[in-house]
């Protein structure tokens, strides 16, 4: 898809803010943000400024233009295509049809290798492969793994749990295919992003549940784990945070049906059985919503004996592992979850 112009010019504007000198970045970021006794990040106050500027939303009108917004978007942030790092279009049956995946290979990595199985985020509505390509070609790269990074049906035209099933059915053929994937399949991972998070958890769980093939680690980014209640973290970060309440109550509405038991551990993986799961990175934001429930879930798997670190990124917001052409700070915490990836998807 071509760039349009001003998506272009307001790239090349949004990556040369954040190289002017600090006093000059922090004029336009405006005065330190300080909630709950900590300090956001300059990168990702200048990051909000430039998008309130720009007029910039994760949520816009309806779904359809949300979507587009998103797409067009991601080129202010996301930076240079990293490279080299191979790709193939593959499908995935499920049993409602075929579901798209790419699969990524960095170059020179050897043959089998771990694998990530991906699934991005976007409130189960927005986004999609294209939206976390760089984002998947840096944890490719950076990690020494695959990806196959999962296009599983978005709400409102499938809602849950048809996501969920998607996922589930994504991990059990690459674990059956996992030597045409060249991968070894005693290292296979699950992974994603805010709501590809809540779907790995899902996964890691319901594999546990069916007695098959297990995901080996998991790398769950800021997941959304509990429909049940609003945290404290939905209330103090409830606006001007890139992902908002408002945001999450849209979101909400077109994936979940009337009537949905929210306890339901395949929507609210904090409800579910985390007994027998494999270890896990859960990375949560400082100034995100979303920060509690994860860090609620991190505690249970800690209390169930499942090894587990959690990293609170406390200067950052949601979303930040989509703004790596930005700055260096979003890089520096994508990086750490990348190293945990490595460890554990390395050989025994």
């Amino acid at each position: 898809m071509a760039i349009p112009l001003q998506i272009r010019a307001e790239a090349a504007f949004s990556q040369l803010a954040f190289w002017l000198p600090k006093p000059v970045r922090r004029a336009i970021a405006g005065p330190p943000l300080r909630l709950d006794g900590q300090e956001l990040a300059l990168d990702a106050q200048l990051l909000l400024r430039l998008q309130k500027l720009a007029k910039a939303s994760l949520v816009r009108g309806t779904v359809e233009e949300s979507r587009t917004m998103l797409l067009a978007s991601r080129h202010l942030v996301s930076g240079p295509t990293i490279e080299p790092v191979a790709t193939r279009e593959l499908l995935i049956p499920t049993g409602d049809g075929d579901v798209p995946a790419t699969l990524y290979t960095p170059a020179g990595l050897p043959d089998p290798s771990g694998l990530l199985v991906f699934f991005h985020g976007g409130g189960w509505v927005v986004g999609s492969r294209v939206s976390h390509d760089n984002t998947v070609r840096y944890l490719a790269k950076q990690a020494g793994v695959r990806v196959l990074s999962v296009e599983y049906r978005l709400a409102p035209e499938t809602r849950f749990p048809g996501a969920t099933e998607d996922a589930i059915a994504a991990f059990e053929y690459a674990f059956a295919k996992a030597r045409d994937l060249g991968a070894d399949p005693a290292r296979i991972a699950v992974g994603g992003d805010s709501a590809g998070g809540n779907l790995a958890a899902v996964t890691a769980q319901q594999a546990v549940k069916r007695g098959g093939g297990v995901p080996a680690f998991q790398l769950l980014f800021y997941p959304a784990t509990d429909f049940t209640v609003r945290r404290r973290s939905r209330e103090l970060f409830a606006e001007d945070l890139f992902l908002t309440d408002s945001d999450m109550t849209w979101f909400e509405g077109h994936y979940v049906p009337k009537g949905t038991d929210l306890y339901n551990p395949k929507l609210s993986p904090l409800h579910g059985d985390v007994s027998g799961l494999p270890p896990a990175y859960i990375a949560t934001a400082g100034f995100d919503p979303l920060r509690d429930e994860g860090e609620a879930y991190a505690e249970k798997l800690r209390k169930a004996g499942v090894p587990v670190a959690l990293s609170r990124q406390p200067d950052l917001i949601h979303g930040y592992i989509n703004f790596l052409g930005v700055g260096r700070r979003f890089r520096e915490a994508t990086a750490e979850a990348a190293g945990a990836l490595r460890l554990g998807l390395a050989p025994k």
